[in-house]
């Protein structure tokens, strides 16, 4: 069995996703990290799920996935990504 890393990568979000799926749209989760954690994996999951079954995104939606999160949490995680895909030096 050969496995990409893309694969290990997305096979992580995805596990991650179940075991923080209790965590979504909880107020009472006392650690907003948690929950914003829970929210993240959430938005990327189906993006995982493809690649975990050798297909393609369109990075495009997942940033947008990423918009929807820090408007609902006051998170960052797209200026984030883009900040850590900024290869210009």
């Amino acid at each position: 069995m050969t496995v990409t890393q893309d694969q290990v990568l997305a096979f992580a979000v995805y596990e991650i996703r179940l075991l923080l799926a209790h965590h979504l749209g909880s107020d009472d989760t006392p650690d907003p990290a948690v929950r914003a954690a829970a929210h993240l994996a959430y938005a990327l999951h189906n993006h995982a799920d493809a690649v975990l079954h050798g297909g393609t995104f369109d990075p495009r939606q997942a940033a947008e996935a990423l918009s929807a999160v820090d408007r609902m949490l006051a998170t960052n995680f797209q200026a984030r990504l883009s900040e850590a895909t900024n290869h210009e030096a």
